[in-house]
């Protein structure tokens, strides 16, 4: 064996080195895994929790469903039971795994049952299969259970079998990430015993439930599905394992075909024996094509695509490598995959083919591995698909130059020949011959080292002018042109079409590269349809057109605008049966090939994301047609990635949107309740005075009314200019303004506030005008020292400072009181936010309307702690000398 199949992929090291870290780092999951309810899921998993309990592990039950089946609840006692958390619903409680308790708690084990569970609204995770994958994440282990029904991929599968839709599905990945899958299986007929006897349902239910989902033959089929997925979850460890160990295999505990083809059209029967074989056996098979540096010709190339096609649509795995040892290429793909059989078509036995030599090499390598080879009775396909000799693909003006050349160069030599003798000449002409496989094919550089030959034996060989040879070295020679013209032929021509396959796949590789550049760079779906359409383009040269889903799953009505085709009504209605049935539709297909375009689905993980229509020129050749594949593969990735993005900004926003209304609900809510019952009790008050013949004379009515008006009146207006804000509205009205005087129109506002307060104004001696919205700025003021005013003791001092710089006017409001917390400094300026400590009242918008209008002049706003006790805020407001006047016109 050599040390190319020895050698270990290192990307699939890498890949199982990182999924050893990940697994580390996390708990273990275990899934009880069964065929459907009442095979002892859940029973089976306190048993084993017991036995995890008694060598003195922690273990806790999350969440437990025991259907009131008595040996199930016997089970849970001597375990430590999590209460479930209550949640109410449109008047309904409900009860949930309290997963909050849980971690912090954080056991060694949790129970957790029915892991395909939908959580309760205003849960934290949707499903509970995330409640499990947050404690997993937590270094918690679990032991969970789950019915084959419920797996992602198979839902579909179940309600063809029973007619019962499965509503509540849990993703393939999460039962292929688990640590341990445990299998209860019992027989249809014992499972169907104990519903008669009432041990899984109600009599009644139990009754309903043989009529319907547990009829015998629906059991057998879901017991034979969870037995094969179970199958297929070691035969992935097995291989895991060999990778992880280096172990080139095969182990033959189950099997694998690896069916070896070519573009032949026997290739076609090898395939279809290799199903029937594979379905004889119960084997997976790997359809494998190896590439070597001889180039293929249109036919072949086109029977390769049905060859490859063909094999797909039976069932197959489908792999294309490059090598010019196909035997060696063969049984490395087979030792990778864990094979234990090749199989491969008949050797055709021919002078120059090299499938016998092909069947020889497979038997020298093979060692345990077991190899097929495949005839068909009545084969007449001739001898030669895999010729020594190249295949001969130069065009005619280029024989007519290499035959020019070699003429021109031994008409230029036979002047000169008696001083540099005729064997000289000859290796002139070779020299010449030898360089021509630089620009031609191995075609002109035969017929180029023939002419040479029959020139040199003409014009230079004594007697010259004749084709006759006198002498034993001149013959020698004449044979090596042929000899130097045939092999460097050959070899120029291998070497030629490796070089094309090299950057062929230089190509395929520079172009996934830039979609995936251009698709990461991408931050919106119409972003991502853009440059899908524009790489399509460029390396396919056709028109593209994209229908993507709506939200609802339909197709959409109209094709995306970034588009560069319009299909009209009969193009539409392929592009929604390719949609629809998630295959392949339209021109080069065998389905509705009339169409203009060749229609390919963007699959989803529950529904199609859309179609991608092409407008080929003509057919595409097998490597072309994986590419624009892999092409769509990544975009349907990338649409993917965008719609998941947009789901969870509106999830964000939403929830966002719910939080701001309950805070704006439950403090304007009580803003309004304050003044409203003093407004009430003074107004009652008077109507008592009046009701006993009496004029209310107390002044103390007046104000209380007067002073709950005025703070439902600053409510209203907080909640008027945050709606200006937040819609965009403010528009600074410029003009020049003298900062005293905004200062003292705020500070008059607040009169009755400040009048438990010293308040200290400085303003700088030569401060300019300000251009300003006198308006905005003062309620920008007003807001600050009102701040100051509610969070500083009476008695206490606010200062209000002026000052300014060349680039900027400088407002400072501060205080004496307790000043800010550090996480009260990060979140002073959002809007209902109310540090814990605040009094009563308020609305928590005063900050954040500063901040805004201050913004609205392009100006900023900060606040910080005084070294001396107390926080300060302050504005700054970018100068803008007045054009045309001399600053100190301003003064």
């Amino acid at each position: 064996m050599t040390n190319e199949q020895t050698r270990p992929d290192p990307d699939a090291l890498l890949n199982l080195l990182q999924k050893e870290e990940e697994k580390e780092k996390k708990g273990k999951l275990k899934i009880f895994f069964g065929m459907c309810a009442g095979v002892g899921k859940t029973y089976d998993m306190l048993k084993d929790a017991h036995a995890a309990k008694s060598k003195g592990v922690d273990v806790v039950v999350g969440y437990i469903e025991t259907h009131k089946r008595p040996e199930t609840e016997a089970l849970l006692s001597g375990l430590s039971i999590f209460p479930r958390k209550t949640i109410q619903y449109k008047g309904t409680t409900l009860e949930e795994m309290d997963l909050d308790a849980i971690l912090a708690r954080k056991p060694e084990l949790v129970l957790v049952d029915e892991l395909a569970h939908t959580n309760a609204p205003e849960s934290r995770h949707t499903k509970r299969y995330q409640d499990v994958r947050e404690l997993l994440d937590n270094g918690i282990n679990v032991f969970t259970t789950l019915n084959v029904q419920h797996l992602e991929s198979r839902a579909d599968t179940v309600a063809q079998i029973t007619g019962s839709i499965v509503h509540e599905t849990v993703p393939d990945s999460v039962f292929a990430a688990a640590d341990e899958v445990e299998v209860i299986d019992i027989s249809p007929e014992e499972l169907l015993k104990r519903l008669e006897e009432g041990k899984v349902y109600t009599p009644e239910r139990s009754k309903r439930a043989i009529e319907n989902f547990f009829r015998e033959g629906n059991l057998t089929a879901l017991r034979e599905m969870s037995l094969r997925l179970t199958a297929e979850r070691v035969d992935r460890q097995l291989r895991d394992y060999m990778a992880k160990q280096r172990i080139s295999g095969p182990w033959k505990s189950g099997q694998r075909l690896v069916v070896g083809i070519s573009p032949s059209l026997r290739s076609i029967s090898v395939i279809r024996w290799a199903r029937r074989l594979a379905y004889t056996m119960d084997a997976s098979w790997l359809v494998v094509c190896v590439e070597s540096s001889s180039a293929l010709n249109q036919n072949e190339k086109d029977q390769l695509s049905k060859n490859i096609k063909l094999a797909k649509e039976l069932g197959a795995e489908t792999l294309t490598t490059s090598d010019d040892d196909v035997a060696g290429a063969l049984i490395r793909v087979a030792r990778r995959q864990n094979a234990t059989q090749i199989l491969v078509g008949k050797p055709i036995r021919g002078l120059f083919s090299q499938s016998s030599h092909l069947i020889d090499e497979l038997l020298a390598k093979s060692g345990d591995l077991d190899i097929y080879i495949v005839g068909q009775e009545g084969d007449t396909e001739r001898a030669g698909s895999r010729r020594f000799f190249p295949q001969i693909q130069s065009i005619l003006p280029q024989y007519a130059i290499a035959s020019v050349i070699v003429l021109v160069v031994a008409l230029a030599c036979f002047p000169v020949t008696r001083f540099l003798g005729y064997q000289t000449v000859s290796f002139i002409i070779l020299l010449t011959v030898s360089l021509m496989p630089l620009r031609f094919g191995p075609g002109p550089v035969l017929v180029a080292a023939g002419l040479g030959a029959l020139a040199w034996d003409f014009l230079f060989i004594p007697p010259i002018f004749t084709f006759s040879v006198g002498r034993i070295e001149d013959v020698l020679m004449l044979g090596m042109y042929f000899t130097v013209a045939i092999v460097t032929g050959v070899l120029s021509a291998r070497v030629r079409a490796r070089e094309k396959a090299v950057r062929q796949r230089e190509e395929k590789t520079s172009a996934l590269f830039t979609l995936t550049r251009d698709l990461s760079s991408a931050h919106s779906q119409d972003e991502v349809i853009k440059a899908a359409v524009a790489n399509i383009k460029k390396f396919f040269n056709a028109d593209v057109v994209v229908v993507l889903g709506d939200a609802d799953g339909e197709i959409a009505s109209s094709p995306h605008t970034a588009s560069s085709m319009k299909p009209d009504a009969k193009e539409y209605g392929v592009a929604a049966w390719s949609y629809w049935n998630e295959k392949h539709a339209g021109k080069y297909t065998d389905t509705l090939p009339s169409a203009e375009a060749t229609y390919f689905p963007m699959s989803g993980p529950r529904y199609p994301l859309g179609v991608i229509g092409v407008k080929l020129t003509q057919k595409l050749t097998s490597d072309q047609e994986n590419l624009l594949e892999n092409f769509i593969a990544q975009i349907s990735s990338a649409v993917e990635r965008e719609l998941l993005s947009e789901i969870s900004t509106k999830s964000i926003i939403v929830a966002e949107s719910e939080r701001l209304y309950k805070t704006l609900f439950n403090s304007v809510s009580h803003e309004l309740r304050t003044p409203v019952a003093t407004i009430m009790g003074a107004s009652e008050n008077i109507l008592h005075d009046l009701s006993h013949g009496s004029l209310p004379t107390n002044e103390e009515y007046a104000k209380e009314i007067h002073l709950a008006a005025e703070r439902l009146n600053r409510l209203v207006a907080n909640l008027l200019d945050m709606t200006r804000l937040e819609s965009g509205m403010i528009q600074p009205k410029l003009d020049w303004h003298d900062v005293r005087d905004v200062i003292n129109s705020a500070l008059k506002g607040l009169d009755k506030e400040l009048s438990g307060h010293a308040v200290t104004v400085n303003v700088q001696d030569d401060m300019p005008l300000v251009k300003f919205d006198y308006g905005l700025i003062e309620q920008a003021i007003t807001n600050l020292v009102h701040n100051a005013t509610v969070h500083s003791p009476e008695g206490t001092e606010i200062e209000v400072n002026a000052t300014h710089t060349e680039r900027e006017c400088i407002i400072v409001v501060s205080d004496s009181g307790p000043g800010l917390s550090n996480e009260e400094l990060q979140k002073v300026f959002e809007k209902f936010y109310r540090a814990p400590t605040a009094k009563t009242g308020g609305t928590g918008l005063g900050l954040p309307i500063a901040k805004g209008f201050v913004e609205a002049h392009h100006g900023t706003i900060s606040a910080k702690n005084r070294l001396t006790g107390g926080a300060e805020f302050s504005i700054r407001i970018p100068v803008d000398p007045e054009p045309g006047k001399p600053k100190q016109e301003h003064i």
